[in-house]
């Protein structure tokens, strides 16, 4: 079944009931957390979220959970995003904060191993089965290609994290989720997706970033 469906999608009763859901949740959503609700809240709005995206996802037509598993690891495309991430990385602390370049791992290695173990879990799993599996899968045949997609796919990404309130994070997370987003549609593999946001997310934490993600750093604009 093709995925791209273009005008024809978009004119149809369906594709504009998914529209609303697409607003409602990529758009509306991420909005409302960043203004409305508490840092507090913000951990257990992506869990809701999530068991909202799930639920949407298996009422999804042509979706099956096996799928997930499907898709093998390209060791040099992990390596070379490891590399990349860790150059930037570099670059953005060693210019905005020098001092707190690799301090976590330095300082705290225990809550770095903590993050190493539990991050792939209860952040970049519920992350990527919104904004991969649910997008492509439910909402990709709105856009007219599969480059927008990706494109429109790392827009909202970055959207969500405008709850943190600080360039860094959002620039961060568009070009990850443009890598995140290749992975998983053009590469067909969820896995591949999942352990390239794994490791983007351990380099950024080891290097300092960290504090641009942290609910405790938000400064609200207003």
């Amino acid at each position: 079944m093709a995925l791209w469906q273009g005008d024809e999608a978009r004119h149809d009763p369906v594709a504009r009931s998914r529209a609303v859901e697409f607003a409602a949740l990529y758009l509306v959503t991420p909005l409302v957390v960043a203004v409305a609700l508490p840092p507090s809240a913000m951990f257990p709005m992506l869990f809701a979220v999530t068991a909202l995206g799930l639920v949407l996802l298996a009422r999804t037509r042509g979706f099956r959970a096996r799928d997930l598993l499907r898709g093998g690891i390209d060791w040099r495309v992990v390596a070379g995003l490891a590399a990349i991430t860790a150059a930037a990385s570099a670059a953005v602390m060693l210019l905005v904060q020098p001092a707190a370049f690799l301090a976590l791992p330095r300082e705290n290695p225990g809550l770095m191993l903590m993050i190493v173990a539990l991050y792939p879990i209860f952040s970049a799993l519920p992350q990527e089965l919104l904004f991969r599996p649910l997008f492509f899968r439910r909402y990709g045949a709105l856009m007219p290609d599969t480059r927008t997609a990706i494109a429109v796919n790392a827009a909202v990404f970055s959207l969500a994290h405008l709850m943190y309130w600080n360039l860094v994070a959002m620039v961060m997370t568009f070009v990850g989720g443009l890598v995140f987003g290749w992975a998983y549609e053009v590469r067909r593999s969820f896995p591949l997706a999942l352990l390239l946001h794994s490791v983007a997310g351990w380099i950024l934490f080891a290097a300092g970033l960290g504090i641009f993600f942290y609910s405790g750093n938000i400064e609200r604009p207003f």
